[in-house]
């Protein structure tokens, strides 16, 4: 079936409820919208405005954030930033050096860059690497999980690009050790590989302060609405606690120290406290003592509290404390283009999963992440994205075609879409959003909106895309 054809037969109810809303328009704002839409050529297309330029508008602490935590957030900014090498405990299995290297655009704490160092890094002095065929150059950064085990049943773990085998550092040799990179040419031609690429931290603390209970509210308002549009979702949830998860693409972990202690043993191999194994137990390969990373508890070596506790503090603290992205309201398009474009982003349902705002707690942590506005453009539940998008990989209560609805803020500044970074292009990754299902997996929950984006004019759908750019 065609995309044409797709749309042709989707409900038309959705389309209608935007023209309502266009008409409700007062009077002033109806001839704006007329003299304005009466000068666009058509025949143009809506167009994506691009990776918004100018200065990082993300990156710097949060307002107002106090001396004592400011001083964790820059501790763990730089460890965020530093290279591991065999001394210190890399791999056996890796994907990158640092953190930083995956996070860093548009600044440190951020998403993919244009430019992939994994070919760069998976070769380096002299590690004995091939580097996979979906690695690219020109990015993005990627992670790749393998769907089933060879027997068939289910894996979903990652499976980490590179050895240190044969790599030769500033500060230890691995020239004995025998691990043994996966064949992942192979597995991705068996389509047996899913690809992930990072996730932007900006704001996080602020995201891990909304209580579960603000989530759930949000899940059931707007109910009829949702119904109309066939939108549901679900929280993922811890299996021990039942509390919500909301990290990562499928929302799998649940906070932020969580998600930093699997990071650094999955990402670069570093054991630590929270993973104190090394997920290759090859004996030639181990160059640092297990845990590679731990809280340094011997008072007498005089460190302040921010060194003394280990690399995985630091990280949690520096994705605790950063700034939420700064949204444009002149770029792209204009103040009335954008303000426009946020408006039919609400009419045709857009914003129905990417809820423009949660608050936090009343109760946080910490003073400055409390009773805070989060404009975040996410509901943190996941949805059934269909068969198109789907990935095949379950976690937790996410199943093989659930993502978390992504949190839109900062998106004007990323190069690389969706899950796996299949496009750089924000059209190309709107209509990935709709398909049928195909029995194994539901329709999209998305179709209807994407049915409606599709039957606005190429005027309207050119300001939404400039909206969605000036996040």
């Amino acid at each position: 079936m065609s995309l044409g054809e797709f749309f042709l037969g989707c409900d038309r109810r959705a389309s209608l409820n935007g023209l309502v809303s266009l008409l409700a328009l007062t009077a002033v704002g109806l001839l704006s919208f007329v003299l304005t839409a009466a000068a666009w050529d058509e025949g143009n297309g809506a167009k994506d405005p691009g990776v918004r330029g100018g200065a990082a508008a993300a990156g710097g602490a949060l307002p107002g954030l106090p001396s004592d935590e400011l001083t964790f957030f820059n501790a763990g900014s730089t460890t965020f930033q530093n290279a591991e090498g065999i001394g210190n405990g890399l791999g056996p299995r890796l994907n990158l050096d640092r953190c930083s290297g995956c996070h860093s655009q548009p600044g440190v704490g951020g998403s993919s860059p244009g430019v992939n160092p994994q070919p760069t890094i998976g070769l380096a002095y002299g590690a004995r690497n091939k580097v996979p065929l979906f690695v690219k150059p020109n990015g993005p950064i990627v992670e790749a999980r393998f769907k089933h085990f060879p027997d068939g049943s289910r894996d979903g773990g990652v499976h980490s690009l590179f050895v240190i085998s044969g790599r030769i550092d500033s500060t230890g040799n691995a020239s004995d050790c025998t691990a043994v990179q996966d064949n992942f040419d192979a597995q991705f031609k068996n389509n047996n590989v899913s690809l992930r690429i990072p996730t932007p931290v900006f704001g996080s603390g602020l995201i891990e302060a909304i209580a579960d209970s603000a989530i759930l509210a949000n899940l059931t308002a707007n109910q009829a609405a949702k119904t109309q549009l066939g939108i549901g979702g679900h929280p993922n949830r811890s299996a021990n606690t039942s509390t919500i998860t909301r990290f990562g693409w499928k929302a799998q972990n649940q906070s932020l120290l969580m998600f930093a202690g699997e990071a650094y043993n999955v990402e670069i191999g570093i054991s630590n406290e929270l993973f104190q194994n090394e997920r290759d137990d090859n004996p030639t390969c181990r160059y640092a003592p297990a845990p590679n990373d731990s809280t340094v508890v011997d008072g007498s070596a005089g460190l302040p509290a921010s060194q003394a506790v280990s690399d995985l503090e630091r990280f949690a603290f520096f994705m605790k404390f950063p700034a939420p992205p700064v949204p444009s309201n002149i770029t792209p398009g204009g103040a009335n283009s954008i303000a426009h474009g946020q408006q039919k982003f609400a009419d045709i349902g857009c914003s129905l999963c990417h809820t423009p705002s949660l608050r936090t707690s009343d109760s946080s942590e910490f003073a400055v992440l409390t009773n805070v506005t989060v404009n975040l453009f996410s509901d943190l539940v996941v949805h059934k994205m269909g068969p198109k998008l789907a990935d095949d990989i379950v976690q937790g209560q996410a199943d093989g075609d659930e993502f978390r609805t992504a949190p839109l803020w900062g998106l004007g500044q990323r190069i690389f879409f969706l899950h796996d970074g299949r496009t750089n292009d924000l059209v190309q990754a709107i209509y990935a959003h709709a398909s049928a299902g195909n029995g194994r997996y539901a329709d999209s929950e998305a179709n209807q909106v994407i049915a409606a984006f599709n039957s606005l004019s190429e005027k309207d759908k050119q300001d939404l895309l400039n909206f969605l750019r000036s996040l």
